[in-house]
C-alpha cells in the first residue's frame, strides 16, 4: 500500500514509518519539526540522540536496511504543501500523528493555547479536504486520545453509546469531557472527521489512545541513528517515562497530587501494531469508527510504585514524592473503559512488568549524561500561565 505518515519525525511517527517500510509498503513521511522547535524554545531535548532531520533519518534507514522512506518537510497548515503531497503520492492510507501532542504545552498561556487549537484543528481540516479531492477511497487512521472522554462516573464505551430518552433510542457519540486545550482539539478533530465521513463518504478510524511508554521498537534497535525520541520533561514527558528516568538519576518520583488519577497505558510496540491492525482491516466507505487503544489501566501512584519496586531489583533506591497537582482534575475517580475492538482484530498486548521497566532503566542509563535537570519538575499550571513565561 501507499501509506502517508503525517508527523513522521515524531516519537510514534518515525518508528511507524520504519515498521511499514520494512513490511513492504511504500511509505512517505511528512513533518515540519514542530516538536523539535518546541523543545528548542523551552531549552529541553530528547534523552535519546536523534538524527538532525527527517531526510537524515531516512538515509540512515536506507543504509541499514536497504529500504526507502520518502520524506517531505512541510507544514500541514499550508494548503499548498498538503495539496502537493496528496496529489503526487495518492495515498491509500493516511496515519495522522501530525499535531501538537502536549496538554501542558497547550496550557502555558493564551498564545500556546491559540497555536495548539489552530495547528491541530486546521491541519486536520486540510487533510480531510485533500482526501476528499485527491484520495477519496483512502483510509484515515487518526491518532486521538482517551483524554477526549475525561473521567465520567460511567463506563466509557468505544466512541459511541446507545441512548434511551423519552421512549426513543439512538446510538450517539460518547459524551466528551476533555481536560486541556490540547484534548479539546482532539474532540474537535473527531467531530470534523465524523462529519466528513457522513457527508463525503470518507472512511476513518479514530484511535483514542492511552498514554504510551517505552523507548525501543524492533527497528530502533538496529542502529543508534534510528532512535526514536524519548521525552521526560514536564511539557512533553509522560508519567511512566519520567518516573523511569527519575529513578535512574536518583531523583524522587514526582507524583502529582495523591496519584489516584487513573488512565489507560500501552507500550510503544503495541501502538504501532494497533495502527497496523487498523490499516489491514479498513472500514467501509462513509464509516467513522473509534477504537479505544490501550492495554492496561493504572493510577499514577500505581506506576510510581511499580518503578520503585523495579528499581529495588537492580539496586536503585528511590522515594516517591507527592507534589501539588498543577492540573485541574479529580484526584480519585471511577475509570473503566472498554477496549475490545483491537483485541478482536488480533492485538496481543505487551503488558507492563518490572522486567520491562528494568530494560528501560538500561537505555536511560546509557544516555543519562544528556539529562537536563531544570525541566523535570512541573511549572505549567492549569489555573494560570507557566511560571516565568511572558504575559
Amino acid at each position: 500500500m501507499r501509506i502517508l505518515i503525517l508527523g513522521g519525525d515524531g516519537y510514534l511517527g518515525w518508528p511507524t514509518s520504519m515498521r511499514f517500510a520494512r513490511l513492504g509498503h511504500e511509505v512517505h513521511a511528512v513533518d515540519n519539526y514542530l516538536r523539535r522547535h518546541a523543545h528548542a524554545e523551552a531549552g529541553t531535548d530528547s534523552l535519546t540522540p536523534i538524527a538532525a532531520s527527517l531526510p537524515e533519518r531516512a538515509n540512515a534507514f536506507r543504509g541499514v536496511t536497504g529500504l526507502e522512506i520518502g520524506v517531505s518537510e512541510g507544514d500541514l497548515l499550508d494548503w499548498d504543501v498538503v495539496e502537493r503531497i496528496f496529489r503526487d503520492f495518492r495515498p491509500e492510507a493516511i496515519v495522522h500523528y501530525g499535531e501538537m501532542p502536549s496538554a501542558p504545552y497547550s496550557m502555558i498561556d493564551r498564545e500556546h493555547a491559540v497555536f495548539t487549537q489552530t495547528n491541530n484543528v486546521i491541519n486536520t481540516l486540510n487533510v480531510l479536504y485533500a482526501m476528499a479531492e485527491f484520495a477519496p477511497d483512502a483510509h484515515l487512521v487518526k491518532l486521538g486520545t482517551m483524554g477526549e472522554y475525561g473521567t465520567p462516573d460511567i463506563d466509557i464505551e468505544e466512541g459511541f453509546i446507545e441512548i434511551h430518552h423519552k421512549g426513543r433510542s439512538d446510538i450517539l457519540p460518547f459524551p466528551k469531557l476533555p481536560g486541556s486545550m490540547y484534548h479539546l482539539t482532539k474532540v474537535h478533530d473527531s467531530n470534523n472527521i465524523h462529519f466528513a465521513c457522513r457527508i463525503w463518504g470518507l472512511r476513518s478510524t479514530d484511535l483514542n489512545q492511552g498514554v504510551v511508554y517505552g523507548i525501543e521498537t524492533e527497528d530502533t534497535t538496529l542502529d543508534e541513528r534510528l532512535n526514536t525520541r524519548f521525552d521526560y520533561d514536564e511539557v512533553f514527558g509522560t508519567a511512566l517515562n519520567r518516573f523511569c528516568l527519575q529513578a535512574v538519576i536518583g531523583h524522587p518520583l514526582t507524583v502529582y497530587g495523591t496519584g489516584g488519577q487513573t488512565r489507560g497505558y500501552l507500550n510503544i510496540v503495541d501502538t504501532i501494531r494497533c495502527v497496523e491492525l487498523a490499516i489491514l482491516n479498513p472500514p467501509e466507505a462513509g464509516e467513522y469508527r473509534v477504537f479505544n487503544q490501550f492495554t492496561e489501566q493504572f493510577s499514577v501512584l500505581d506506576l510510581a510504585r511499580l518503578v520503585q519496586s523495579a528499581g529495588k531489583q537492580v539496586g536503585i533506591d528511590v522515594r516517591v514524592d507527592h507534589l501539588d497537582n498543577p492540573r485541574v482534575e479529580r484526584e480519585e475517580h471511577y475509570y473503566k473503559a472498554t477496549h475490545t475492538k483491537l483485541l478482536d482484530l488480533g492485538l496481543e498486548p505487551h503488558l507492563l512488568s518490572e522486567t520491562l521497566i528494568e530494560s528501560m532503566f538500561a537505555t536511560i542509563e546509557r544516555y543519562k549524561a544528556r539529562v537536563i535537570f531544570d525541566h523535570i519538575l512541573p511549572v505549567t499550571r492549569w489555573r494560570g500561565i507557566r511560571e516565568g513565561s511572558a504575559r
